[in-house]
């Protein structure tokens, strides 16, 4: 007596590597859209492996084929079409990931969505190429913790009445009947996994299950085959496309009886499925969600953070702040410009410990510092990269313990560290240091050379008059940060003195003097620097904002100093606003100025006669200028400049007033 047919439900069973493709794919492309998008997946058939623990020896357990996405399921770039694994077949899938949980846990989004895909399949029968085993797969991406909500449907039409298997059920199928259907289908493309089989053995011939009625015309009954891969491994029932597959072929065709040839990996099997009566509905009922793993019909929950490695997290975690910034705000934020600029702090005392942390939340891997300094008492509280046990024995060297501490933060920065003293103007070199006044100043031209944007952010003035010279030699993106009491200053450097068209000054182009000594004979509160303790954080946070601001212009250090947005070309600006050259803060009045200043001819710092003569002349213009006091004055006019002055207030003529007027 015939028994009703029953169907093997299908499994799904997602790769780590299509979460990690779901990421960039909610990243990169989705952001926020919700709508639906194409997925394609892959159909293992179902197969037997050896149970070596059977009694009596070598056994079989059958192992159902699932349904399987890898890094390809949203299309990969450059690739024509997807290619599934060896041994099984494609599957095309609608995907919806939804922004909230909430959303996601809802009824009737995801009922309305699989009734959608219902009737499009149902649509797809009157054309050529009818879609009978499409899939749903719905999910919300926790991005942060790397946990995925997702729930599977596999659509699957409800005969009514019921599809019936003959009294034999599911007989093993011979070895030269599965080999002749299998090489049918290898010069044949057959959407599905199935194709129609007709003829007696030796003489078989395959056709598409859309020409069925043309295909089986004079065909009997018994020549006529279905064949499909079958992911059931099963000796009772066959997979679960077969379901769609026999509504299709007699909703469409008219079929009511014809053998079943179920593909399988180990053990093929085949059967005969009839029929009983017409179906008795116009529009049958589809059922198919996925049921969890304790058999209930509810969504599943994979958590990728414990599989994932430590460092890899916190690489992707740091990232993801900006990813959400470029596609929630600002589309045309090129991240890449700044990940990738390699950035050198020529201090690593409070404006240093600050403007590197400011940097690695912008993505900057790459962080170099130099401080000839050790860590003391004073500095924990107010520079954030130290503590308490780096004073101990006389401090460690700031630099490399600047350096140590960014990567215990952050692992996967590149964070160097070099100690050694900056010669400057004014403070002469003995003859006993020459030696190692010049390998300093190679290095600091070696560490410059090989970065993008070079910080300056030291205690003294004079300190920053070499890296100011050495990077205008090398056209170098200069940010300059000091810091008063209750008042910053932050500003870029202009560009080389060789750029065409108006160019920006310098640290010292406002100077009618040249950079000297400024360390010596000073009291404990000149020694120190005294400011309040919330200038250092605003001025570095300002100076990482004005690189990341300049990076991102398209004319980078040529960028025009933009005062307010009426200078700005939002067409051919940066994306994050107007690019000042200089900013000074006074937070005793709560305000900050955008100011300009022009390259100036005689300055020490970036003028085209003090960047020539260190081309020229090197390390010998270098170390005169460091000995002699007024070296700088005389190479750049500044001393006939003073003369000049001099002179004019000599011959103004005084008015004599009396006391009244004062």
């Amino acid at each position: 007596m015939p028994t009703i047919l029953q169907f093997q439900p299908l499994s799904s069973q997602p790769s780590p590597a299509f979460w990690s493709a779901l990421n960039n794919f909610k990243l990169e492309k989705l952001k926020l859209d919700d709508t639906r998008q194409p997925i394609t997946a892959w159909l293992e058939e179902g197969r037997e492996i050896a149970d070596r623990e059977a009694k009596g020896g070598e056994g079989l357990i059958g192992v159902d084929g699932s349904v399987g996405l890898g890094s390809a399921a949203f299309g990969e770039e450059g690739s024509h079409s997807f290619r599934p694994p060896l041994g099984s077949t494609s599957l095309k899938g609608v995907f919806k990931n939804f922004n909230t949980v909430e959303e996601f846990k809802a009824t009737d989004p995801k009922k309305d969505l699989f009734n959608s895909i219902v009737d499009e399949m149902l649509d797809s029968f009157a054309t050529d190429s009818p879609n009978l085993n499409p899939f749903l797969l719905v999910t919300f991406a926790d991005l942060k913790k790397y946990v995925y909500h997702y729930w599977f449907a596999f659509p699957a039409l409800v005969s009514k009445p019921a599809w019936e298997m003959e009294d034999r059920g599911l007989q093993a199928a011979e070895q030269v009947d599965v080999a002749e259907i299998r090489a049918l289908a290898k010069n044949m493309s057959f959407s599905d996994g199935a194709y129609l089989i007709k003829g007696p053995r030796g003489q078989r011939s395959a056709g598409p299950l859309s020409s069925a009625k043309s295909f089986f015309e004079g065909v009997i009954d018994e020549e006529r085959t279905v064949a499909f891969h079958d992911p059931s491994s099963i000796v009772s029932a066959p997979g679960w496309p077969l379901r769609n597959i026999l509504v299709y072929l007699h909703r469409v065709h008219s079929i009511s009886s014809i053998t079943v040839f179920c593909l399988r990996a180990g053990s093929s099997r085949v059967c005969r499925a009839s029929l009983p009566s017409p179906e008795t509905s116009d529009k049958p009922s589809a059922v198919g969600w996925e049921r969890n793993k304790v058999g209930k019909l509810a969504s599943r929950v994979a958590d990728l953070g414990p599989m994932m490695d430590p460092m890899r997290l916190a690489d992707q975690a740091v990232d993801l702040n900006l990813k959400l910034m470029r596609w929630r705000i600002m589309p045309t934020l090129e991240l890449d410009k700044v990940a990738s600029t390699k950035c050198l702090l020529l201090g690593a005392g409070t404006l240093g410990c600050y403007v590197a942390r400011a940097l690695m939340g912008w993505g900057v891997r790459n962080i170099t510092f130099v401080d000839s300094a050790r860590v003391s008492y004073s500095n924990p509280v107010r520079q954030p990269l130290f503590e308490f046990e780096d004073c101990l024995d006389g401090g460690k060297p700031k630099a490399q313990c600047a350096a140590d501490h960014l990567k215990r933060i952050f692992p996967g920065v590149n964070a160097n560290a070099h100690s050694f003293l900056i010669p400057m103007p004014g403070h002469p070199i003995p003859s006993a240091s020459i030696a190692e006044t010049k390998a300093s100043v190679a290095q600091l031209e070696s560490l410059i050379s090989s970065h993008d944007a070079i910080f300056l952010l030291m205690d003294s003035r004079e300190s920053r008059w070499l890296p100011t010279v050495i990077s205008s030699s090398q056209n170098k993106i200069v940010i300059n940060a000091a810091l008063g009491f209750d008042s910053y200053l932050v500003m870029r450097h202009g560009a080389s003195p060789s750029s065409q068209g108006k160019r920006l000054g310098c640290y010292y182009c406002n100077d009618i003097v040249a950079p000297t000594d400024s360390l010596s004979d000073r009291t404990l509160d000149q020694m120190c620097t005294v400011t309040r303790p919330g200038i250092a954080p605003i001025a570095s946070a300002t100076a990482v904002e004005l690189l990341t601001s300049l990076v991102q212009h398209p004319l980078g250090i040529n960028a025009p100093a933009e005062v307010t947005d009426a200078y700005r070309d939002e067409e051919a600006g940066s994306p994050l606003g107007i690019v000042p050259h200089q900013l000074r803060g006074q937070l005793s009045q709560w305000k900050t100025h955008l100011i300009e200043g022009a390259a100036y001819d005689r300055c020490t710092g970036c003028s085209n006669i003090v960047v020539d003569a260190y081309r020229k002349d090197a390390f010998d213009m270098l170390i005169r200028a460091f000995n002699e006091v007024d070296y700088l004055e005389k190479l750049t006019g500044l001393d006939e400049l003073h003369k000049d002055s001099e002179a004019m207030m000599e011959n103004l003529d005084w008015e004599e007033g009396s006391e009244e007027d004062f």
